[in-house]
């Protein structure tokens, strides 16, 4: 796999499980809202569209195929966009919950997180003035005592069962030792090139948003798997979205940005939009001399199946 281009791809994560409303006015929140702003993010140069659900009576995270359903299908049937539906879902939800959707759209792409963890946003529930509704606050500090769980054997079955889809994941490695998981599953031959690593800086629970951890977890990988083997793609949580992303790109990688990972544009601005950070980042790595790269480039470079072959 070839190297020489030098076209980044954008993936938009557009809500995500873990923010909750009150945090940004402008989270979407019910599938009109979802389906708008993840095409828009399109339109804006996202080549690769991360999607979770929420009830849209509340904005609560939710599994159900049945609101998948409300706005998966009108994103395919306005962008070209490569669909990825989040394996992840919330620690609130089972195994069984999370992989319902995806089980049955078949899709291009999922995201896997690559462990267990301790994953948290707790602190953020002693900045928070007032609560837009009632489940927020203990969803919020219940995460000091949740853990996200993906044993080996939850990944193992996963990689085996989406094999038979031909489904490609977005592995989600929140630290160094995600990447020798990865590595693991390789090596047993359940996961063959080209990969494409989510390094993700800056959650509670996971490596801190350091630059020299985002150059260790670089170094690491080019080890365990040869850059010529594998796509990098970065993700900063929160204010360090925009530097870790840049500096991401500058070392060879693709960028990821959205709602999900930050509500903020800039210091102290909300994102009215997850089009305008993705307006904003290709802003950056066209001031940078990067190319963008379409829906198609980002097939071609990370060997997906086309979206003739699934089930929205």
């Amino acid at each position: 796999m070839s190297h020489s281009s030098s076209k980044v791809i954008i993936t938009c994560a557009v809500t995500g499980s873990a923010h909750v409303p009150s945090m940004s006015e402008h989270l979407p929140l019910t599938p009109g809202d979802i389906a708008r702003q993840a095409i828009e993010a399109a339109e804006a140069g996202a080549a690769i569209l991360h999607l979770h659900a929420r009830n849209p009576e509340d904005g609560r995270p939710t599994p159900s195929p049945d609101v998948f359903r409300q706005f998966v299908p009108v994103i395919a049937a306005q962008t070209d966009a490569v669909i990825n539906i989040s394996t992840g879902g919330s620690t609130r939800m089972t195994l069984d919950e999370r992989l319902a959707y995806a089980r049955v759209a078949r899709p291009e792409m999922c995201s896997l997180n690559m462990g267990s963890m301790n994953f948290s946003l707790h602190p953020v529930a002693a900045k928070m003035a007032s609560w837009r509704f009632d489940w927020e606050k203990e969803y919020i500090e219940g995460m000091e005592d949740m853990i996200f769980r993906n044993t080996f054997r939850d990944i193992r079955n996963i990689l085996a069962e989406f094999r038979e889809y031909g489904t490609r994941f977005e592995f989600e490695c929140y630290d160094v030792g995600h990447l020798y998981n990865l590595a693991y599953f390789i090596d047993i031959g359940l996961i063959e090139p080209p990969f494409f690593i989510q390094c993700v800086l800056g959650i509670l629970g996971g490596i801190g948003p350091d630059p020299e951890n985002l150059s260790m977890m670089r170094a690491t990988a080019d080890r365990l798997f040869g850059r010529e083997n594998y796509r990098l793609s970065i993700l900063g949580a929160g204010r360090h979205q925009m530097p870790l992303v840049t500096m991401g790109a500058i070392m060879g990688g693709n960028v990821r940005v959205g709602l999900e990972d930050s509500v903020y544009l800039s210091r102290g601005v909300k994102a009215k939009s997850n089009a305008e950070q993705v307006r904003k980042i290709r802003r950056i790595l066209e001031e940078l001399s990067f190319d963008i790269a379409t829906p198609a480039d980002a097939r071609a470079i990370l060997g997906l199946k086309g979206r003739d072959n699934v089930t929205f």
